[in-house]
């Protein structure tokens, strides 16, 4: 019987534990760095559907205990997760008084979300409420960033890319897609780059 390798902890899990992680997705969001430099030292950051920590983590590491990073998830983040610059909130990111108190502890530098929805093994719901999460953190990249800030988000492909890339370039100069190394051969999620908020 073929093992399916989400079962097995892979490469990148072992690296995130080993390096003090809650998550593999952590080294997607190195990745982008790397190829954008997105992260500075002193800038602003929100981190939205952030649990169990990892980019929160990824992100707090690279400050250096400069700048401050704004953290949302319904669930709460892993127990090592804290430091003197972070905000962490919990709660509902449909939710009205949940992006209030986003608002006011912005404006960001950087908009991060690595939320996905919770899956149906139905790829064709599966999109589409991925895309729905999408267009949410479009939302509060376009109400909360800085002009020329960034912003990175996961999205399963085939739910509305097109659609939603055409949305970032009236948002930012550039919007584009990228997919790390570190996504799984399966898997179908990719990211969408915004570069340079107008």
């Amino acid at each position: 019987m073929p093992s399916n390798s989400y079962e097995k902890p892979d490469y990148w899990s072992q690296k995130a534990f080993k390096e003090g992680y809650p998550a593999r997705s952590v080294y997607k969001l190195q990745e982008i760095d790397k190829k954008y430099g997105f992260i500075k030292k002193g800038i602003r950051i929100l981190d939205l559907g952030s649990a169990p920590g990892s980019w929160t983590t990824f992100v707090i590491r690279q400050l250096e205990g400069t700048g401050h990073v704004t953290s949302i998830d319904l669930k709460p983040l892993a127990k090592n997760v804290k430091s003197d610059n972070l905000t962490f909130i919990q709660g509902d990111l449909y939710s009205e008084e949940i992006r209030k108190s986003a608002k006011d502890l912005g404006p960001y530098h950087l908009v991060i979300c690595d939320a996905a929805p919770a899956t149906t093994g139905n790829k064709v719901v599966d999109t589409a409420r991925s895309s729905g999460l999408v267009e949410l953190a479009i939302y509060y990249a376009e109400t909360m960033l800085k002009p020329g800030g960034n912003f990175a988000v996961k999205i399963f492909q085939g739910g509305d890319q097109q659609m939603l890339l055409k949305k970032m370039r009236e948002i930012f100069t550039e919007a584009k897609g990228f997919k790390p190394v570190a996504c799984r051969t399966e898997s179908f999620e990719t990211y969408l780059i915004g570069i340079n908020k107008k």
